[in-house]
């Protein structure tokens, strides 16, 4: 059943049905182009009971199952942040309220893998094998890993797996020589914004850009209230002030995503120093002088300092309040003073 996929993965999961016939696959490219939808349409392929030609049918027992998030020969290890955003139950044992009661993990833990392997060794349930899907790989710290890779080595006669990543160089290389690789790239852009219209987001191909041109990132900013106003008139903000304005507009934004937009600003302010276009803004969007240089290259090196720190800083408040007065000192360096008008405006659409 193709309907449920990005238009751009098409091609890659009937290829894919058709071709791949390892006991495991990796499925990888950037991040936000789609690798989990891929790997769960995979999964849906393999378990279809539908006719060989159709799979998967969308129709059957096991795709409706599927649907449900409640077949037996599939499972589908995710962090516990994750589960909500992608629509899977919170605990994979249906353990909501223990869940409920810890900051969800990040990582793939252990127990989940071990569970896995434990699931992947037992019969079909309904006969067309077992799948275990795992988003995002990288997530596995060193333990969870070389639990994986014991099965990977020795893998059950009746089981699959499909690593989904979007940091395929961040797995262990015994992990990735044993997967079937199927990559995956950006998709094109006019593809990318159709797409996003039909899911309603409005001037798509600004907010393509500002993701990267990873269109479920782009959705994602959209369904968080991020437009293509807000984020065009983000430059003119930081650069005018007060700072104050500014640090409330993003206060509650997670801070690696705050930082990554930083990076993005500055990336885009060095490239028009250099006679570049912009990637990420729209090229009216960023107005800099050359003499803002030097600051622009500090802003930059603090940008990447702290992104090494944005999962566990030591007090976001003070990081974002640093961040975006250097921002402010670089975007304005040799710039006659502004107007603050218009910061209002970024303000309530936070």
């Amino acid at each position: 059943m193709v309907d449920k996929l990005h238009p751009w993965l098409v091609d890659a999961l009937r290829t894919a049905l058709r071709d791949q016939r390892s006991h495991a696959l990796l499925v990888h490219g950037p991040s936000g182009v789609g690798q989990f939808e891929l790997s769960i349409g995979l999964a849906r392929g393999w378990l279809c009971e539908g006719a060989d030609a159709h799979r998967p049918c969308g129709v059957c027992a096991s795709c409706k199952l599927i649907d449900a998030r409640s077949h037996p020969d599939l499972m589908v290890l995710l962090p516990e942040a994750l589960r909500p955003s992608l629509g899977w139950e919170i605990d994979a044992d249906g353990d909501a309220d223990k869940a409920s009661k810890t900051k969800p993990s990040k990582e793939i833990k252990v127990e989940a893998v071990r569970a896995a392997v434990e699931f992947a060794q037992t019969t079909s349930a309904r006969g067309r094998g077992k799948v275990v899907v795992v988003h995002p790989a990288e997530r596995m710290n060193a333990i969870s890993a070389n639990t994986l890779l014991k099965t990977l080595e020795e893998p059950p006669g009746a089981a699959r797996f499909v690593l989904s990543s979007g940091a395929a160089d961040a797995l262990l290389p015994t992990i990735r020589s044993r997967c079937l690789a199927v990559a995956l790239r950006l998709p094109p852009a006019d593809e990318a914004i159709e797409w996003l219209r039909t899911q309603g987001v409005a001037d798509a191909a600004v907010l393509l850009a500002a993701a990267g041109g990873q269109p479920d990132e782009a959705l994602l900013w959209s369904r968080d209230g991020i437009d293509a106003a807000w984020w065009t008139a983000l430059p003119g903000a930081i650069q005018r002030g007060p700072m104050a304005g500014v640090v409330s507009a993003v206060s509650a934004w997670p801070l690696p995503r705050l930082i990554d937009a930083l990076h993005k600003l500055c990336h885009d302010a060095l490239s028009v120093v250099a006679g570049a276009t912009p990637r990420y803004f729209p090229a009216r969007a960023i107005d800099v002088r050359p003499a803002a240089l030097s600051a622009l290259l500090d802003w930059e090196r603090e940008l990447t300092r702290a992104s090494r720190h944005a999962e566990h800083p030591w007090n976001a408040g003070l990081a974002v309040e640093a961040l975006i007065e250097q921002g402010h000192r670089a975007l304005s360096a040799g710039a006659a003073a502004r107007s603050s008008k218009g910061i209002d405006s970024v303000h309530s659409r936070a």
